[in-house]
């Protein structure tokens, strides 16, 4: 009988593969993705120091969200990142999606960081 490897396992082992190839620089840090059932994370990441910039999640205790796991909180987290991001003066990043798809709730994350002003 065959053995089917679970959903976070098989994420994982994405996003091991998706960072070989990814690393954030002082110039260029990586724009890192997270999401749980409930709440969304992102974070801005200096590889080369192993410094976290800045971040930002549904967790936040401005953010005043009815739902923390649809795509308008997600939309949240990509607005408010990309802020942060601009007052460190970081405009551009390297996108890490964590493994996940490109699709509703990273894909919304990652759109509205650019509307708000992230090159990537």
């Amino acid at each position: 009988m065959v053995s089917k490897k679970n959903k976070a396992e098989l994420r994982q082992k994405k996003h091991a593969r998706i960072r070989n190839r990814l690393s954030g620089t002082p110039e260029r840090p990586r724009l890192a993705v997270f999401r749980s059932n409930k709440h969304m994370y992102a974070q801005l990441i200096d590889d080369a120091a192993g410094n976290t910039l800045c971040a930002a999640s549904t967790l936040d205790k401005n953010a005043n969200l009815q739902f923390t796991d649809n795509v308008e909180a997600a939309q949240y987290v990509g607005k408010a990142i990309a802020e942060k991001a601009l007052a460190k003066g970081v405009k551009e990043v390297v996108f890490d999606r964590g493994g996940f798809l490109y699709h509703g709730k990273v894909q919304a994350l990652a759109d509205a960081a650019r509307e708000a002003g992230l090159v990537f």
